[in-house]
């Protein structure tokens, strides 16, 4: 209000001396130079973006049906505190009388989206990592007990599913490789428990690393993203899942419109993996790495005892400057495509080690499960 008024009171106060002027007789003078003759026209400016959705209701209609919350009991032997996914919501008094009666159920919210008729639904590892017991609702009110298929901790990505007497409405997949930054998005979910909720923003940013894995590589929307909505989808205009909502940087608990996603590209294939065999395989050498500056590559800080970068002679202080034939630009590349090559493969190494190029060679192993989060 203070900006407009401001704006208001220049032209206001512009057009009465220009009205002052004229009344005592003297002439503006002509833009073109040549007195009598009008002013060249100014063309006419096109504008950049041409239209934009009146309503998203006739895109939430289509994909409502798709998106379902889940609710988490977990057991434990000691009290714990109020969730945060919980407090200040409808879930918060349910919780109270929960754990008054029993003392030890947990209950946590989520969201996820039905990805086939069958009823395979797609979620964040965080939501049902560890559950005794999984309650997915759907937006007509039935409730199901949903069963773990696979979990990749690496990424934050989960499987779970229902069985249901008919088949279930499911999304479709679109690619987030053609996602741009400024696009309108949609993202649905569980917002603090209340029930199925949608909100609409654009994709800020690309490429976002937020220290959650080695594997980062989130789209940044500034959609209203609020705790509950973790597994909910992110759909574009077409009405297709972009990526999956994760997480939200916030001071206060709340949407600050810095919500984070992981792109279809990502997730769909570690799905696909998820649902064929409960688990990801990857690949794993035991060296620890660290970004190179002279020259590009990664540089080796520590190397596991035993582990397969052992084995293949690395040692602390190498550069690893080629895996196979791409260049290592960095740490974060070498640990992406050493997790990405098939336990049991053998992959080449080009390593310079005080000024000499050496060429290794390493069976890559299976990567262990406490390895989940660090630079190996």
């Amino acid at each position: 209000m203070a900006c407009g008024l401001t704006w208001g009171l220049l032209a206001q106060s512009g057009t009465a001396r220009a009205a002052e002027t004229l009344a005592v007789g003297q002439t503006a003078a002509p833009n073109s130079g040549v007195e009598g003759e009008p002013p060249p026209a100014q063309p006419t400016p096109v504008p950049l973006v041409e239209s934009r959705p009146l309503s998203f209701a006739p895109l939430v209609r289509r994909i409502a049906p798709t998106v379902v919350n889940i609710a988490v009991t977990r057991d434990s032997e000691k009290p714990h505190k109020l969730p945060s996914s919980v407090r200040g919501t409808p879930l918060e008094h349910r919780y109270r009388e929960r754990m008054r009666q029993h003392w030890n159920d947990l209950l946590e919210a989520g969201s996820g989206f039905i990805i086939d008729p069958d009823g395979s639904i797609v979620t964040n590892g965080h939501v049902v990592a560890d559950a005794d017991r999984i309650t997915v609702s759907l937006m007509d009110g039935q409730e199901f007990i949903a069963t773990p298929v696979g979990i990749d901790p690496l990424t934050d990505i989960a499987v779970i599913k229902i069985d249901g007497p008919k088949p279930m409405p499911y999304v479709q997949w679109g690619d987030s490789r053609l996602v741009q930054v400024g696009d309108w998005i949609l993202a649905a979910g569980n917002p603090f428990g209340l029930g199925s909720s949608v909100t609409a923003g654009i994709v800020s940013a690309r490429g976002r690393d937020i220290g959650a894995s080695p594997f980062d590589d989130f789209l940044q929307l500034d959609a209203p993203i609020n705790p509950g909505n973790s597994g909910g989808p992110t759909f574009n205009m077409a009405g297709q899942v972009v990526a999956l909502n994760t997480a939200i940087v916030s001071p206060t608990g709340g949407s600050v419109g810095l919500g984070f996603s992981i792109p279809s590209e990502i997730v769909r294939p570690i799905v696909e993996t998820l649902r064929k065999t409960g688990h990801m395989d990857r690949g794993w050498l035991g060296a620890t790495l660290k970004d190179s500056t002279t020259p590009l590559g990664a540089q080796v800080t520590e190397v596991d005892r035993n582990s397969p970068a052992a084995h293949a002679g690395l040692r602390r202080g190498d550069i690893v400057s080629r895996l196979n034939d791409e260049r290592v630009e960095s740490a974060r590349f070498m640990i992406r495509a050493v997790a990405a090559a098939a336990p049991g493969k053998t992959v080449a190494l080009t390593v310079l080690r005080h000024g000499q190029s050496l060429e290794l060679q390493a069976l890559v192993g299976h990567r262990p499960l406490t390895e989940d989060t660090d630079s190996h």
